[in-house]
């Protein structure tokens, strides 16, 4: 074809290799940024399970405790990154897949109910999973409600303010 510079002889290539090297090395700043919030993040779940043991066939407190907190500060973080802050190019990757994807677990959660389902803990078992369930999805609408709570007082704020500045100017022109 004219115009795509072909192989050589003998030449070996890899299409899809090389592209997918190429995303890598494009992208190494934001895997790298991702990487340090999971580590702290996962850091963060440990020792919040290491100070809230929980006995074979009990609630597992911490573990719900991680998850419906880690929802929460989701839902208000993607209002603060989609809506209220300017884009910035590892806030999102470092909180949100990063931090949060390492503090939260669904496979611990999925681990201690089948420990529960085990044990024989029926009751227990069924709150926890649709418990959890539940707390999580509406810890995300709290959290994204206070955040557009919060962002809204504190841009009225701002208004508030740059119209009571502008006001004073005015007067002191006058």
């Amino acid at each position: 074809m004219p115009g795509v510079e072909q192989p050589l002889a003998g030449e070996r290539t890899d299409v899809f290799r090389s592209a997918a090297a190429r995303r890598v090395r494009r992208h190494r700043d934001i895997l790298a940024v991702i990487a340090i919030g999971g580590g702290i993040g996962s850091l963060a779940r440990y020792f919040i399970a290491q100070a809230m043991p929980t006995a074979p066939g009990a609630m597992p407190w911490a573990t719900f405790l991680i998850n419906v907190t880690g929802c929460a500060a989701l839902g208000a973080l993607m209002v603060y990154v989609t809506q209220v802050w300017p884009p910035r190019r590892y806030v999102r990757p470092f909180w949100g897949v990063g931090f949060l994807g390492g503090y939260t677990t669904f496979s611990t959660y999925a681990l201690e109910l089948r420990g529960l389902l085990d044990h024989g803990s029926w009751a227990i078992a069924a709150l926890y999973g649709f418990g959890s369930l539940a707390a999580g999805l509406t810890a995300v609408w709290a959290g994204a409600s206070a955040a557009r709570y919060a962002s809204g007082r504190a841009l009225r704020r701002r208004r508030a303010g740059a119209a009571g500045a502008a006001m004073e100017t005015a007067e002191e022109d006058a």
